[in-house]
């Protein structure tokens, strides 16, 4: 078995940094664009054979040392009752986002195994399938990130309306957090047990708050996810994108095996930082340099293992694989780091 990935997670001893990329069962893959021409995005994601096949894509296709199954962080507010679309080129909208107290009210417990079941067999699936080659990957969004989401509808570049709700009605924002925090901690922990090796936690709109509401209304129920999901055995990985400032803060609340460094933090600069903190650290390339030919690909992907120094170090992208990325040259970003040594 290939677990470069599990022990670099544990800050072990490896031949050289275990490579994987956020993303990587997605649009730049034609196989994967094949099967997206059968299915609608979010019907992928709800049928496990679907999910199963393009999570193993990138594993025989570039040759990454993780798989991450294949899902979306939306599908906890969709099991809470929110109408869930993913339109081709507009992303993920909810129908009815939380505007008014009765639809907080509305919203549903989660029961992983229920309401989330067919991500827990698509991860049983992949594993059986996956056969020890590398290890499986599963993941969720982080409780801000999702509230975002169900506030503001869909994406959003000024946050307007949830950062509103924070200022109008921060009870009701605390209360909505803490559910999630556990709804998320539980399916996490639930994923693990489905099968999951590790688990990540996305706080994907962790640069929409400045320092002080970030530990207010994210870092908290970040660090209480983390800590459920930490309770099933697996590594866990804790990336705010964004909040490249807060990255001792966020090993500390959350006491993640893995931080994930974002493409704006410098690796040598993180590295020294969280150097005391006995975490491993994931990423940071800046997906745009994989539009660069090969051997630039090389060179920087090079340069930055080197600044990361190659212990307790899972090479990635800063942030997901842009959709119309070259397949070379993902495959040579993943071979530029099977052929590193540190020195």
């Amino acid at each position: 078995m290939n677990d470069l990935f599990l022990r670099a997670c544990r800050r072990e001893p490896v031949e050289r940094p275990p490579v994987w990329m956020m993303r990587q069962a997605g649009r730049y893959l034609p196989e994967y664009r094949a099967v997206r021409r059968r299915a609608d995005f979010l019907t992928m994601v709800g049928t496990p054979e679907l999910a199963v096949e393009v999570t193993l894509q990138p594993v025989d296709l570039i040759g990454v040392d993780a798989a991450i199954i294949f899902s979306d962080i939306l599908v906890i507010p969709q099991a809470m009752g929110m109408a869930l679309s993913v339109e081709e080129g507009t992303g993920p909208r909810f129908h009815h986002p939380l505007r008014h107290p009765a639809d907080f009210e509305r919203l549903r417990p989660v029961v992983p195994e229920e309401g989330l079941g067919y991500v827990l067999e698509a991860l049983r699936l992949a594993r059986r399938e996956l056969a020890g080659r590398v290890p499986l990957i599963g993941f969720a969004g982080a409780p801000w990130t999702l509230m975002s989401y169900m506030v503001e509808g869909q994406g959003s570049k000024s946050f307007t309306r949830v950062k509103r709700l924070l200022v109008e009605d921060p009870r009701r924002a605390h209360r909505l957090l803490a559910q999630l925090a556990t709804a998320v901690g539980r399916f996490l922990a639930a994923q693990v047990k489905a099968g999951a090796q590790a688990v990540q936690l996305f706080d994907s709109w962790a640069s929409a708050l400045g320092p002080r509401d970030f530990r207010e209304f994210a870092l908290p129920y970040l660090a209480e996810a983390a800590r459920i999901a930490g309770e099933a055995g697996a590594p866990v990985i804790a990336f705010a994108p964004g909040a490249g400032w807060a990255l001792e803060e966020i090993a500390a609340a959350t006491g993640a095996a893995v931080i994930g460094i974002d493409w704006q933090t410098d690796a040598a600069e993180a590295g020294r930082r969280l150097g005391e903190s006995r975490v491993a650290l994931q990423g940071n390339l800046d997906p745009c340099w994989l539009y660069a030919p090969p051997e630039t690909i090389r060179a920087r992907t090079h340069q930055m293992l080197a600044a990361f120094g190659g212990h307790g170090h899972i090479a990635n992208l800063g942030h997901g694989i842009l959709p119309d990325i070259p397949v070379a040259h993902a495959r040579a970003f993943v071979d530029a780091v099977k052929e590193w040594r540190p020195r």
